[in-house]
């Protein structure tokens, strides 16, 4: 169960990479949700995921804090 939240999530953030407010937004609820384990691994899959997308790399600061 816990590991299809984490893969749900990623689809969302997917979804809405379009828009950076609303990727943070989102990455937010998903930070609230998740596993402390789940969370190191979503923050790995971001790294690679905002890679060529910086305006999304803002996100990347709110999981390290």
């Amino acid at each position: 169960m816990a590991r299809a939240m984490l893969e749900y999530t990623k689809t969302v953030l997917r979804k809405v990479s379009f828009d950076a407010k609303l990727f943070l937004k989102e990455l937010k609820k998903a930070v609230a949700r998740l596993l402390p384990e789940e969370i190191e691994e979503l923050e790995l899959w971001l790294k690679q995921f905002v890679t060529d997308k910086p305006e999304l790399q803002e996100g990347l600061l709110y999981l390290r804090a």
